[in-house]
């Protein structure tokens, strides 16, 4: 992914909101598959690492985005932005 894309991806990720909240448990594989489909349909998701979860959040996406075969766009502070082009009908049209 290029740098173009990932501005462009993390402007759009802007005004979303969190879908997930990744807490005390950390990583389950009941998160790691809800995510797995949230990224299906959205494309596009944040997450948002509670303070009560000791892991890094650079860890964290690292592993989530290797699980679900999408890409980290970023990580800020404690926000996961990920995303993965849909096979069909992509929302996003990236930038070359």
């Amino acid at each position: 992914m290029t740098s173009k894309q990932r501005a462009y991806l993390s402007s759009q990720a802007n005004s979303m909101d969190p879908i997930f909240q990744i807490g005390k448990a950390s990583l389950t594989p009941e998160i790691i598959t809800a995510l797995d489909e949230a990224i299906e349909k959205r494309e596009l998701i944040k997450i948002a690492v509670l303070k009560n979860c000791i892991d890094d959040p650079k860890e964290i996406a690292t592993v989530i985005a290797e699980r679900t075969r999408s890409e980290v766009v970023k990580v800020i502070g404690k926000k996961i932005i990920l995303f993965r082009q849909a096979k069909k009908n992509s929302k996003f049209d990236l930038p070359k």
